[in-house]
């Protein structure tokens, strides 16, 4: 057992499933953080600004968060490179700046993967556990506990950061814990790699974060025991390149009361996720999440002469030489005034993995925080970060970025008050 600490001084453990381009940027910048020789741009937990205040307090000092100092990393990947092997290979950051961090990069090795070789068919990864799924998980559930007990930690939170998972048809493994329990046991080939992550981190009480687009966190199986452990989740897919350009451009377009008959997407990217899209099954459970955005922002049955009838296309092409430098191009056909129409044009020229990770060094502090306030089931407020929020009523989720916003500025305030009086109680009980 972890002994009592300062809630400034507790250990947190961050459970990172893929150490490929993002999460070996993400150790990277938290560690260049630390010696003073990069700065948290990104990062709402690190630069956010409480207003209001007498003297302006940063947020990061207004609510008990994990220290990035206090930040323990263990990673899952199908490939045995050490964190600092595949920053060099993802070719995010300068060699220059990777030799800074070199030590603290290369101190990580993954522990082999959890694989279903039906959801992921691009990679091919060596670095596998072998056996049934339920072998699999047990070893995953063993070495989640010995990493705990080894870095003495207080909590921990798992994030999912692998490989876009191809979108299987729901069936009976999907509506209880039973019958979870029973398809892993019988090796379903419907029971996927991040349910067997979630599964046991929440049998574990370990919050979950998912970064990707797949659907393991949606089933109701993993969100009623979510629930019965009083385990907080999030997701799905964070809003980093083209996504977060159409939130902010598309209340911008409606609250104007300007008309759209298009809007047509296109992405190159290459990496590891760029592989892995190029399969079409996988493709599909991407750009289902990147279309879903626009009907939620503009509401076309409150306003049909405006958005009633547009035309939404959204493309995604692997281009190797691109790597995670990602491109994304948007052609937006408006109208206005008397019909007459315009265009907006936007080319995006973005960094994947640098917009990703201060979302989920963010993500990794406040569902630890909501975790120990004791926060549970999904975490709607967090849709800021997400391309399709999933929501604990499952109605359809906010897209608007700015209304997001608000929504996670009115949760922070509580967490806030919450946390406030946890901290008065506790001392109350040891004076």
């Amino acid at each position: 057992m972890p002994v009592s600490r300062e809630s400034s001084e507790e250990r947190v453990g961050v459970l990172l499933v893929g150490l490929g381009a993002l999460s070996s940027t993400l150790i990277a910048g938290i560690e260049a953080i630390q010696q003073g020789t990069a700065e948290p741009i990104g990062s709402l937990t690190q630069l956010y600004r409480c207003n209001g205040d007498s003297n302006d307090q940063a947020l990061k000092d207004v609510l008990p968060m994990a220290r990035l100092s206090n930040l323990e990393f263990a990673a899952w990947d199908i490939f045995s490179d050490t964190a600092y092997e595949s920053a060099t290979k993802a070719a995010v950051l300068d060699p220059t700046v990777l030799e800074g961090v070199r030590s603290r990069l290369e101190e990580l090795r993954p522990f082999k993967a959890v694989v279903d070789s039906n959801s992921v068919r691009r990679l091919k990864g060596q670095h596998v556990k072998a056996g049934s799924l339920l072998e699999q998980s047990q070893e995953l559930e063993a070495e989640i506990q010995a990493f705990k007990e080894a870095r003495d930690l207080d909590r921990m939170v798992l994030v999912l950061a692998n490989s876009t998972e191809i979108t299987h048809e729901r069936g009976e493994e999907a509506q209880s814990r039973a019958k979870f329990e029973a398809a892993l046991r019988a090796g379903s080939e419907k029971v996927t790699a991040s349910m067997i992550y979630a599964y046991v981190a929440i049998k574990l009480g370990v919050p979950v974060v998912n970064c990707t687009p797949s659907h393991c966190l949606e089933l109701p199986a993993i969100t009623e025991f979510a629930n019965e452990m009083g385990v907080p989740l999030c997701g799905k897919d964070l809003k980093t390149g083209q996504t977060l350009m159409k939130t902010i451009l598309a209340p911008g377009i409606k609250a104007r009361y300007l008309g759209l008959s298009g809007w047509y997407s296109t992405n190159i990217l290459g990496n590891r996720d760029g592989e892995v899209l190029d399969d079409p099954e996988s493709v599909k459970t991407k750009v289902n999440s990147k279309l879903s955005v626009l009907d939620s922002i503009l509401e076309p049955t409150r306003h049909p002469e405006l958005y009633g009838n547009f035309y939404h296309k959204v493309k995604i092409d692997y281009y190797p030489p691109r790597g995670d430098n990602k491109e994304a191009w948007d052609n937006v056909d408006i109208f206005g005034w008397m019909g007459y129409p315009m265009q907006i044009k936007v080319n995006f020229l973005c960094r994947d993995s640098i917009l990703a990770a201060p979302l989920v060094l963010d993500l990794v502090l406040l569902t630890d925080l909501a975790n120990r306030t004791g926060w549970k089931g999904h975490q709607d407020w967090l849709g800021f970060f997400f391309k399709s929020p999933l929501l604990e009523d499952q109605t359809q989720p906010v897209h608007d970025l700015f209304r997001q916003h608000i929504v996670l500025e009115d949760a922070l305030t509580r967490l806030r008050k919450q946390n406030t009086v946890r901290l008065v109680e506790t001392k109350s009980a040891t004076a």
